[in-house]
């Protein structure tokens, strides 16, 4: 097996992780040690990656990073009752060039994915969401990501890479295997019009911070449909981390981010998770201890999983018809969690990405509102996205 990218946890992370408790994280950790090497992946669900790379921040001035009080933060916390083993791979250092960081990322992410282990990222800069993203190229034919983010990093495609165009070279570049693009926690004065205008057109989704600090359950459902999660420590307010990561006085609180990483843990579908943007500083223990207890609820997410997708028995749900604006919407409820779907048909006349009736996580909402004569926001924009 090919791990010859990574680099072992630190001497001083794992001194500090003598010290702790026998109950402690860092004591049940499977960890990559300079005196034991990688360690053996068997019965692992997830494994941690650092990637010290941050050379295409639109702001970079030659400053490197490390993960250390990240992953003493992370090691001192108690796990719950999980039946989840975790490991902690160490770190890819940044390559000679940052396609050979790309590059060393995206072999790492394929490898775990397809021994079934759920790659968690820390990153640098969030332009490595685009390496994770080509690691499903041989994966799977149409990949989800959701980001977590005050905007939408769309950015000029035609100039090279940065942490503020990713999104653009995603969706330009070959293979095209984006399928569904959502931003969760944006806010409207960091980005354009055209850009706003630009996802609309692609029927991308898009949640405002508001919308997503008044009902965090919106995030489920989008989680729920999502292959890749990458959160921007940018949607995070300034009050909640530390002096160098402040970016704006609005964002989502520490309770509404752990929300979302744990939304992004239930989730089936996702398989690889990454936290991107950090900056350490001096003052630096409340962002490191942040981020460290997002990764907890990642896994607390992950070990609560419930196989609730499961159509093909009837017994596992129940099936509900309505008709909205002249169109029969299809609906179904997981007898075991009670989640919702919503169907969306397969139109025979058009080149359906999906090929088949692709069932759409919605939420309850959307089936009073059907019930009430109007069509889902998600719906729609599938149903259009199918049809182009």
């Amino acid at each position: 097996m090919n791990f010859n990218f990574l680099s072992p946890v630190s001497d001083i992370v794992l001194a500090h992780n003598e010290l702790l408790s026998m109950q402690a994280m860092g004591r049940k950790l499977k960890i990559n040690s300079q005196q034991n090497g990688v360690p053996d992946l068997e019965g692992v669900s997830i494994a941690i990656v650092g990637v010290l790379e941050n050379r295409n921040d639109a702001n970079y001035i030659g400053e490197s990073f490390e993960l250390n009080e990240v992953r003493k933060s992370f090691y001192s916390l108690f796990p719950g009752s999980w039946n989840t083993t975790v490991a902690d791979l160490g770190n890819i250092n940044a390559g000679e060039s940052v396609e050979d960081t790309y590059y060393a990322l995206k072999t790492t992410v394929s490898i775990l994915i397809q021994k079934k282990i759920i790659p968690v990222i820390l990153g640098g800069s969030q332009d490595l969401t685009y390496a994770i993203y080509r690691a499903y190229d041989n994966l799977i034919p149409m990949v989800n990501i959701v980001n977590v983010d005050s905007k939408f990093d769309l950015g000029d495609s035609t100039k090279p890479i940065k942490n503020t165009s990713f999104v653009g070279k995603i969706i330009l570049d070959q293979p095209y295997n984006l399928f569904n693009y959502a931003t969760l926690g944006y806010q409207t004065y960091f980005n354009s019009q055209e850009e706003i205008d630009l996802m609309k057109a692609l029927y991308f989704e898009s949640y405002r911070l508001g919308e997503v600090s008044n009902d965090i359950t919106i995030v489920e459902p989008v989680m729920r449909d999502a292959n890749m999660v990458s959160i921007d420590m940018g949607a995070i307010k300034a009050s909640e981390v530390s002096l160098k990561q402040r970016l704006s006085p609005n964002g989502l609180d520490g309770k509404e981010i752990c929300a979302v990483a744990r939304y992004a843990g239930i989730s089936n579908k996702v398989t690889a998770f990454g936290i991107f943007e950090y900056k350490p500083s001096y003052d630096d223990e409340v962002t490191a201890m942040l981020i460290a207890q997002m990764l907890w609820y990642f896994i607390e997410g992950v070990n609560y999983r419930v196989k609730d997708d499961d159509f093909v028995n009837d017994n596992n749900h129940q099936k509900f018809i309505t008709l909205a604006d002249s169109q029969e919407l299809v609906f179904y409820k997981s007898t075991k969690t009670g989640r919702w779907w919503i169907e969306i048909p397969f139109l025979s006349n058009v080149n359906n990405k999906l090929k088949k009736h692709t069932l759409l996580p919605c939420i309850h909402q959307d089936y009073i509102d059907a019930c009430n004569g109007k069509i889902p926001d998600r719906w729609y924009k599938a149903y259009q996205k199918n049809s182009v």
